[in-house]
């Protein structure tokens, strides 16, 4: 079953603020741990964009993080992670050295530069104020679909989102997912409203389409922004949390096995103009009784999770003034 909001924030002692400029079409997105929390990513496409990301591999020092962040504005959206930094450590969090604190603020981005928004910001991109902006929202609820790092997010076919889901195992554990969908390729089975990724949707969170009865001969067509001329107007950036105890190389195995949901939500994926990306975080409340049959289990829903957090995020975008593409809900909502 779901967590009671169907959010990553369903994840004991996690928060997530966002912050959205509509004419700027951009965003950014925080999850902010209530204390600092182990984490790890995994990045499986070939074109990403990050900030601080090394230090998350399980053999390097530094093992918790204050915040993650997720952005959009292509490079330029790194700053968002650099006035989350600034904010923190206007309030005393971070990773203490002697008498200095430094907030560690793993980040990651997509490209939304294409996107019909007013990107002419002169000699100032305006990530780190939305940064800054995300981290003063943070609370238990959030809007998804064209908000925070979704904002001016699209697919191949359709606008993108951000979306978000979660659910609760047997055992108690809590896990939960966040993405912001900026596909190369699509979510969708061909051009029909049935998403890639509704085996494993609950209830009818992004529609309740189901499986197509029967499969549309255009559904394993590799279409993609390639073919609008975007190629670079990608990449899906997602976190995955849970509030069992692991360390750095069991929430590296979280990330890994969570990217088989970006997989099953869109085709293709992992391309190398996509920078897919999945953190993994934990905020370490609920020991695991069975090891490594826990983490199989764990992994495969924090799999499922992101796969229907893709869907929920497309399934909620709303249509804006000088949109490039139309949402599912002007296309088949009706």
């Amino acid at each position: 079953m779901t967590g009671p909001r169907n959010l990553i924030t369903d994840v004991p002692g996690l928060k997530v603020g966002n912050a959205s400029d509509p004419d700027l079409k951009s965003g950014a997105t925080v999850l902010v741990p209530d204390e600092p929390a182990v984490a790890s990513v995994a990045i499986q496409g070939g074109a990403p964009g990050t900030r601080e990301i090394a230090l998350l591999e399980p053999e390097q020092t530094v093992e918790k993080i204050d915040a993650i962040v997720l952005a959009g504005g292509s490079a330029f959206g790194l700053d968002a992670g650099a006035g989350v930094q600034g904010r923190l450590a206007e309030l005393g969090y971070g990773y203490q050295v002697g008498p200095v604190r430094v907030p560690i603020v793993p980040t990651a981005i997509l490209f939304d530069l294409l996107n019909g928004g007013n990107k002419s910001w002169g000699q100032m991109a305006p990530y780190r104020d939305l940064g800054r902006a995300a981290l003063d929202s943070i609370g238990h609820d959030f809007v998804l679909g064209s908000n925070g790092a979704g904002m001016g997010a699209t697919t191949a076919n359709l606008k993108g989102g951000l979306g978000s889901a979660s659910v609760v195992l047997e055992n108690g554990v809590t896990i939960g997912a966040i993405v912001a969908v900026n596909a190369l390729g699509r979510a969708t089975m061909g051009e029909t409203p049935h998403f890639w990724a509704a085996p494993f949707e609950v209830g009818d969170e992004f529609g309740g389409r189901g499986i197509t009865p029967t499969l549309p001969t255009d559904c394993t067509t590799v279409r993609t922004k390639l073919d609008a001329l975007e190629a670079g107007a990608n990449t899906t950036i997602a976190a995955v949390a849970t509030d069992a105890i692991l360390t750095k190389g069991e929430a590296k195995r979280l990330a890994v096995m969570a990217h088989d949901g970006l997989a099953r939500a869109l085709w293709p994926a992992h391309t190398p103009l996509d920078g897919d990306l999945v953190f993994a975080l934990s905020t370490g409340q609920r020991k695991l009784e069975n090891g490594l049959e826990d983490m199989v289990q764990m992994g495969a829903a924090a799999a499922s999770c992101l796969a229907r957090a893709i869907a929920r995020g497309i399934f909620h975008a709303t249509p804006a003034d000088g949109d490039t593409l139309p949402t599912w809900q002007e296309r088949f909502g009706r």
